[in-house]
């Protein structure tokens, strides 16, 4: 099969689906691989490194389009990048549609196949391709946040993890998946005390077990009302796969926290768990409400592009070569994962909105 990968044109997105020796592996079981000339300078991979093993260089995404019967890209096509699409290839990437009609109806007027990274899922309920970009996203959420505490950043001047003589942050984090793990894991170590909201046992017993400052409960709405009012650091991470995310903290709760608190929300892709939350970019990352910092970038792994290309590459490389394969609807991992075939929406969760 040919194999297109295109330069990311997201806002400040660096990232690459496929790192050179990710390529060199997809080549090897006989595939053509088009590669965009550039697509890797910002995760650290030159053309020269593609070329080496094996790849196409091609000057524009005009050309890796035309050439690719599949196209693996990492966030969801923009705009521009809609009109390249046909209906005889397969498109994956990440794709988040229940927060994205728009887009939605866009693939569809395609024609395209388009499989979504985040609802590839093993037998297990297992996210393979989602998992990676979780780890970092929950780790870039503390350091984020962390920094926006800053007076300068507008925060209420606070060092995370105290010192003698003065109090530690106060961390909640809602969710206590790969994501909320991450920045649980994180903001622990950075000597917060740290809340995580769970309605899985077992997910709670690995928060606790992370040090005697993680403490995990039981979301019932009186205990999630008082912990967010006395969050310096609110971080949403809960995930549904495939669905928009429920909004667990009402604008009435944010507007009880305290001027200068922090809220990252890692939902944000499938639409935020926070009411107040709002879709942003790296150029403009943040805005306040009733004096609360917001973070809600829709890449936030995109910070860390070559961290990220490598991660997502480990995971991502037997995927694209079984998509490759000519049975491989018949595989119930990439078959749960087709949000819209030729201009139907396959999805289950896609099919109400």
């Amino acid at each position: 099969m040919r194999i297109g990968i295109p330069k990311e044109i997201k806002t400040l997105e660096g990232r690459i689906a496929l790192i050179p020796d990710a390529v060199a592996d997809v080549i090897k079981q006989g595939h053509e691989v088009f590669v965009q000339q550039g697509a890797g300078d910002l995760s650290g991979y030159t053309d020269a490194e593609f070329s080496q093993v094996g790849a196409v260089m091609v000057p524009d995404a005009v050309s890796v389009y035309d050439a690719g019967e599949m196209i693996v890209k990492v966030k969801e096509p923009q705009a521009e990048e809609l009109q390249l699409l046909r209906s005889d290839q397969i498109l994956f990437s990440y794709l988040h549609l229940a927060a994205n009609l728009t887009l939605l109806k866009g693939l569809q007027q395609t024609g395209v196949t388009a499989v979504a990274f985040e609802t590839v899922q093993s037998h297990s309920g297992a996210l393979p391709l989602l998992a990676p970009m979780s780890d970092i996203a929950g780790r870039v959420a503390v350091q984020v946040a962390t920094q926006l505490l800053h007076s300068p950043q507008g925060g209420k001047g606070l060092l995370l993890g105290g010192v003698p003589a003065a109090q530690r942050g106060k961390v909640i984090v809602l969710g206590a998946g790969v994501a909320g793990g991450n920045a649980a894991l994180l903001a622990a170590g950075m000597g917060a005390e740290v809340v995580v909201f769970d309605r899985n046992r077992d997910k709670l017993a690995s928060m606790r077990a992370l040090g005697a400052n993680v403490t995990g409960c039981y979301p019932y709405a009186e205990a999630l009302k008082t912990a967010v009012t006395q969050a310096d650091i609110l971080i949403g991470a809960i995930l549904i796969p495939g669905e928009r995310a429920q909004h667990l903290v009402s604008a009435e709760m944010v507007r009880s926290m305290q001027a200068g608190s922090v809220i990252v929300d890692i939902s944000v892709d499938q639409g935020g768990c926070v009411e107040t939350t709002q879709a942003t970019n790296y150029e403009n990352p943040t805005f306040v409400w009733e004096d609360v910092l917001h973070f809600g970038v829709t890449n936030m792994p995109g910070a860390v592009p070559r961290t990220a290309s490598q991660a997502l590459s480990a995971s991502l490389t037997q995927y694209v070569v079984r998509l490759a394969a000519a049975n491989w609807e018949q595989q119930p991992d990439l078959a749960a994962g087709i949000n819209v075939k030729q201009g139907e929406i396959v999805y289950p969760a896609l099919k109400n909105l």
